[in-house]
């Protein structure tokens, strides 16, 4: 059996506007106009056809409105054929929009490619109106700026509801996994902490370290003092604890001091030698590495990082929606400010301005060179697939009201025509 390509459905033509409505009464009225002075010209010939026995002068407004009359109809005819068939009458080339549409859409089609869709013309254009300054003035006022602000904020609003946040959390969590996860973290925290390290980032650290141990100290003297003597024999006096812990805490406070003044102090040396041989460790030692990685999956495991890729989600997603729906907040604000400083960089930065608009002419260009006929083949399509009386009423409201001018004239200039011939042809034969 053969098979049949199916033909796509017409489509149907954009709902009537405003100014379509406006069009069509305004149409109406012309078409009663016309309508009425063919009327008028019927009614005068057949008043004066009926009289002009009586009164010879009215045998010229009879010619008048004879030729009035063929002018009138001669119009109608030939303004009705364009859109429909007159009077139902299929005669030949008439109802010419509806049965010629998709030719007139393909010569309209090679007409816009032609005549619009042209490369000097595209470039030309965009070089006169300066596009990048025009973009500059106009963003930089405030007015515009928070314009585009709402308008990207409902498209960030839209774009979150729209996002699937199982998919979101599937995607963070598969990136976690191959950044995070997968790579050995030991050698990384190695070299990171050896850098760190050697540029004594760390002493900053242990000046932290340092400072609480002493305030630490000076505040909890007593709970230092029960710490050394939990440590001494039970069987010494209590006299003996009281000395010693007094002892013991002077000379803490002297070594935390010490070591807090003291950027060379043996203990700050040691630290720092110790957290070097660890950052090497980590990039080097094979037992090493393996303990992190051993820690590494036991603190992220499957379950943990599911959840955190989920919490990070849910932070990021609540987050965004606040800001975005915050006139008053921070991104929202960045985002205002931002776009008029583009604004006044375009408006203000000539060199900026010439380079925008040469490679904006350039790619439009290149667009128009490689794509017209795809771009002009759109308005051919689009014809195509619209239906043929709906296309030609269309076509009629949009221009109609002026064809209406036509019958018009049709009828004076008919009559004037009627007038003249049959003045001429009395002329004649009175001479002969």
């Amino acid at each position: 059996m053969a098979q049949t390509t199916p033909t796509a459905a017409p489509a149907a033509l954009p709902a009537e506007s405003a100014s379509d409505a406006a069009r069509r009464t305004a149409l109406t009225r012309m078409k009663r106009l016309a309508g009425g002075l063919l009327a008028l010209m019927a009614v005068i010939f057949t008043v004066s056809f009926a009289l002009q026995d009586r009164y010879p002068w009215l045998e010229y407004v009879r010619a008048a409105a004879e030729g009035g009359m063929v002018g009138a109809i001669a119009d109608w005819f030939a303004v009705t054929a364009l859109f429909r068939y007159p009077m139902g009458l299929r005669i030949p080339h008439t109802n010419i929009i509806a049965n010629r549409k998709d030719e007139i859409g393909a010569s309209l089609g090679e007409f816009i490619e032609t005549n619009f869709l042209v490369e000097s013309v595209i470039r030309g254009k965009l070089e006169s109106v300066a596009p990048a300054h025009r973009l500059g003035v106009w963003l930089s006022t405030p007015a515009n700026a928070e314009k585009i602000t709402d308008e990207l904020a409902v498209a960030g609003q839209g774009l979150l509801n729209l996002l699937g946040d199982d998919a979101i959390k599937s995607l963070i969590e598969s990136v976690a996994r191959e950044h995070l996860i997968k790579p050995e973290w030991g050698p990384s925290l190695g070299r990171v902490g050896e850098r760190l390290v050697t540029s004594g980032q760390q002493h900053a650290a242990v000046d932290l370290l340092l400072d609480r141990a002493d305030g630490w100290l000076r505040t909890h003297p007593e709970a230092f003092g029960r710490v050394v003597s939990q440590r001494l024999p039970s069987w010494l006096p209590g006299f003996v604890d009281k000395l010693v812990d007094d002892k013991a805490y002077r000379e803490v406070l002297v070594f935390v001091a010490a070591a807090r003044g003291d950027r060379q102090h043996p203990v700050r040396l040691a630290l720092d030698e110790y957290l070097g041989e660890v950052m090497q460790d980590l990039q080097h030692e094979p037992a090493m590495i393996i303990r992190v990685e051993a820690l590494k999956a036991e603190v992220l495991d499957n379950a943990k990082l599911r959840e955190f890729a989920g919490d990070t989600w849910g932070a990021i997603k609540i987050s965004l929606a606040d800001a975005l729906d915050n006139p008053t907040s921070a991104l929202r604000g960045g985002i205002r400010s931002t776009l008029q400083d583009i604004g006044t960089r375009l408006r203000t930065d000539a060199a900026l301005g010439s380079r925008i608009d040469r490679w904006l002419a350039d790619t439009a260009s290149y667009i128009v060179a490689n794509y017209r006929h795809e771009m002009a083949s759109v308005i051919t399509e689009t014809v195509e697939r619209w239906p043929a009386a709906e296309t030609a009423a269309k076509i009629e409201l949009q221009v109609g009201r002026d064809l209406q001018f036509i019958r018009i004239n049709g009828t004076v200039v008919g009559a004037l025509a009627g007038l003249a011939i049959f003045t001429v042809a009395g002329m004649v034969a009175a001479l002969f």
